[in-house]
């Protein structure tokens, strides 16, 4: 994990100057990046520098579609950070159901894949006993602060966001209102654990810079004196969240173009390594990728797209450093190195695989880890929720 421990980025103008141009790259400067290789003193909240009780651990949440197979690309980019993450962080996973269905999808798969993803959490090192995890359907809270922030969040908002443009291009009049309304959702995901916060990848940062936007927008419209007025505490609302940067590195491109994001919607199956693919199939996939005929291996030949993105799995699946890895491969022709990468894959899923396997055959065991992590998350959820009804003035029983 190379880069610099916190990285602190100035202010730019008020909301949305930038947003319609963020593609990835350099984080919107009006969020604080923090990145994921800090040590479990930097992980705790303090509220000043007096002596106090032990602070609390910071609070970060994410989850993962259960749509398709999970891949290398989610293992690599977002689940095996979570690992570390539940040693520092009080950490909420859960699997995000509802926004499965933004996009036409299969009913009677739906609960398979939501159960499957939640078995593969557990697989790939999630502990239920330092983390909440649950389904995102499983804590009613979700929807209902999605509808409250709604009515505060402006339409304009919605329109300039980029996957809804880009999706929506492919489907016309057939898109449905969820996939233009679901960053409120994700708005709704992250601001009801009042999260300190939130592993991002390049594509998401703009969801992010969303969700603060509008936290800010419900605090200043419902929180501090105005809420006081209707019988609460005052005070902000919500907790606007950070960033939390995943490694140099995690991010996995696809196998037959090195310029795409491995994604589960990409028509091809070779285009990706799922976790549960059998060792056939992984060394079909490697062997078939997409390469070049230019001598030796490199890291940072920007034209050698496909070279960077299998050189960096190798390293990651390894944990080997980059002038190991360098070291080791930069002579190696491309058989060679497939075989190698091939090899160090199957060693290192063949344990995700046989784990998932007897998590899957224990449905009672898959079933108390998710009710007994909705419990703890609706705890938190629902105290955030009654708050924000509070404060917008509804009659509570």
């Amino acid at each position: 994990m190379s880069r610099a421990l916190l990285s602190h980025i100035l202010h730019r103008p008020p909301l949305l100057a930038s947003r319609s141009g963020v593609r990835g790259g350099a984080i919107p400067s009006r969020l604080h990046a923090l990145r994921l290789n800090c040590t479990a003193a930097e992980a705790t909240a303090s509220t000043d520098d007096a002596p106090a009780p032990p602070a609390r651990k910071k609070r970060v949440v994410s989850g993962v579609q259960p749509t398709g197979m999970v891949h290398l690309g989610n293992y690599l980019g977002a689940i095996k950070n979570w690992v570390a993450l539940q040693d520092l962080y009080e950490t909420f996973f859960f699997i995000v159901d509802l926004h499965a269905i933004t996009l036409p999808y299969e009913a009677p798969q739906l609960s398979k894949a939501t159960r499957s993803t939640a078995a593969i959490y557990l697989a790939c090192g999630i502990d239920s006993s330092k983390a909440s995890i649950f389904v995102q359907s499983h804590v009613r809270a979700h929807i209902e602060l999605m509808w409250l922030l709604s009515s505060s969040t402006p339409i304009g908002w919605l329109n300039k966001m980029i996957q809804f443009k880009e999706k929506s291009r492919k489907g016309n009049e057939n898109v449905g209102v969820a996939l233009l309304t679901y960053p409120v959702l994700m708005a709704s995901d992250i601001l009801l654990y009042q999260s300190d916060l939130v592993p991002v990848g390049e594509d998401q940062i703009q969801h992010l810079e969303l969700t603060r936007e509008i936290s800010e927008r419900v605090n200043n419209l419902y929180g501090g004196r105005k809420w006081k007025k209707m019988g609460g505490r005052g005070g902000s609302l919500f907790k606007v969240p950070e960033a939390l940067i995943p490694p140099a590195g995690a991010r996995v491109m696809s196998l037959t173009d090195g310029l795409s994001k491995m994604s589960k919607s990409a028509p091809s199956d070779l285009s990706r390594i799922n976790l549960l693919d059998p060792k056939d199939v992984i060394v079909n996939k490697i062997k078939r990728c997409k390469t070049d005929s230019l001598p030796g291996l490199e890291f940072d030949n920007p034209e050698r797209p496909e070279c960077k993105n299998l050189l960096s799995v190798y390293q990651i699946i390894t944990g080997k450093t980059k002038e190991e890895v360098v070291s080791e491969c930069q002579d190696m022709n491309w058989g060679t190195f497939k075989a190698t990468l091939t090899d160090a894959l199957i060693d290192h899923l063949q344990p995700i695989q046989d784990r998932y396997e007897e998590i899957m055959a224990d449905p009672a065991y898959l079933d108390s880890v998710l009710v007994d992590g909705a419990g703890k998350a609706s705890e938190i959820a629902d105290t955030t929720l009654n708050n924000v009804y509070q404060a917008m003035g509804f009659l509570r029983r």
